[in-house]
């Protein structure tokens, strides 16, 4: 397959979609494509749209939408809606039941396209890069903190779906990095990306291995919020084997509920990186690589962070969000053997405190969470649900990241 229209009348396999099939790929598929063949941009899907304006209608400070605020207000209110909706129908490239995707030689992959397995089962996706998608019509909310962006398309995402496997993938943000797009109320620029590679509501059985993913803000979301524990409780198995995550400033993942192996996973990043700089919570700002959410249980085992320029500092490695468990073994930052148990707990100790504080101060009742009390017992071991054999020292995890990783490794026959 070469173009959209032709993975997606193959995706739909003659009217039998959950039929078993494998599907190669050849050369890059641009989810902006046409059937006529034109790339479509942000004035195909609503014409007259004008991010700028959009955002003065949020008034000087940001903070209150009025569509009496200047004439057109309301006009671009409506675009925006409209443009993200006609954007959707066109890119969203749905993975059915029973489907492999491969990619055929080094230069096989998507931009712009929004991947999603839709409830779904046995599905495989291999050698390919994805470039994520640029949201033309991404959100902003002043209620979000301090105000904050969200963009609606994920690169790649699975929803309610299982036994999943995502093996020499590359997916980055590619040609557009985050700091390249238009400037927000918040001085900030407009976030056009969300998730890498989101796995939701109740999604479960699935392995990332030998993938690269690099130069990303929101990467990895497991779980749909802490209250969806009827989605996402005693789902979210996912093991993440011997991939190179690189300048992802933050979720790498970030757990909610899972069940959750990372295993001899290669981490780089720095505080000045011109694109994708990593500020840590120490610094001020919110970049980590591991986040330990509600009810999650994250066992870590031999992953080798690299963490540099001015202020890097070993917290960057695992934070805590209202997750108490969390167990690492064998692990290492800049070369040395590392302890992400004590910044586990250390974390989970600070977030504990701020919750309790936030309470009294507003007369209601703490959490229940922040009643547990930190433990490394995470309630499972990989090795009693099946066998694998770990590298032993950071210098054999980089080795493999920086050279069997990614597309083009493989060899794909047709």
């Amino acid at each position: 397959m070469g173009t959209l229209s032709e993975l997606k009348a193959a995706l739909a396999n003659n009217g039998q979609p959950t039929a078993p099939k494998v599907i190669f790929i050849k050369g890059t598929i641009d989810g902006n494509q046409a059937p006529d063949g034109r790339i479509l941009g942000e004035q195909d899907y609503a014409s007259g749209y004008d991010i700028a304006k959009y955002i003065t209608c949020f008034g000087p400070d940001g903070k209150v939408w009025s569509d009496q605020t200047f004439e057109y207000c309301r006009k671009q209110r409506q675009l925006r809606q409209t443009g993200s909706n006609n954007m959707k129908r066109q890119i969203e490239v749905s993975i059915p039941s029973n489907t492999t995707v491969v990619g055929l030689g080094t230069d096989a992959g998507f931009v712009g396209t929004n991947i999603v397995i839709l409830s779904a089962t046995n599905v495989v996706l291999r050698n390919v890069s994805v470039e994520a998608p640029v949201d033309y019509f991404t959100t902003w909310s002043p209620d979000d903190g301090n105000g904050a962006w969200n963009a609606r398309f994920d690169a790649v995402s699975s929803v309610t779906s299982d036994h999943i496997w995502i093996d020499h993938v590359r997916l980055s943000d590619g040609r557009f990095p985050d700091n390249e797009a238009p400037r927000g109320p918040n001085g900030k620029p407009a976030n056009r990306h969300d998730g890498l590679l989101d796995l939701k509501d109740g999604t479960d059985y699935v392995t990332i291995s030998n993938s690269r993913l690099s130069n990303h803000d929101k990467t990895m979301l497991l779980g749909s919020g802490d209250e969806h524990v009827d989605k996402d409780g005693g789902k979210l198995r996912v093991s993440y084997i011997g991939n190179y995550f690189e300048n992802l400033q933050q979720r790498a993942p970030r757990v909610r509920f899972g069940q959750v192996h990372v295993v001899n996973n290669y981490f780089t990043g720095s505080t000045d990186d011109p694109h994708y700089p990593l500020v840590t919570e120490a610094q001020g700002g919110s970049s980590y690589f591991l986040g330990a959410g509600y009810e999650s249980r994250i066992f870590s085992e031999r992953n080798a962070f690299e963490f540099t320029g001015p202020g890097a500092d070993p917290s960057v490695m695992v934070s805590s969000y209202n997750g108490n468990r969390f167990s690492d073994t064998g692990s290492w930052y800049n070369g040395q053997p590392a302890d992400l148990n004590a910044i586990a707990e250390a974390s989970f100790e600070e977030n504990r405190a701020e919750a309790i504080a936030e309470a009294e101060a507003a007369g209601t009742a703490a959490p229940a969470w922040t009643g547990w009390d930190f433990t490394t017992d995470v309630g499972w071991d990989p090795a009693d649900v099946y066998s694998y054999k770990a590298f032993s020292t950071p210098q054999a995890v980089r080795n493999h990241a920086l050279q069997f990783t990614g597309p083009g490794v493989l060899t794909v026959k047709q």
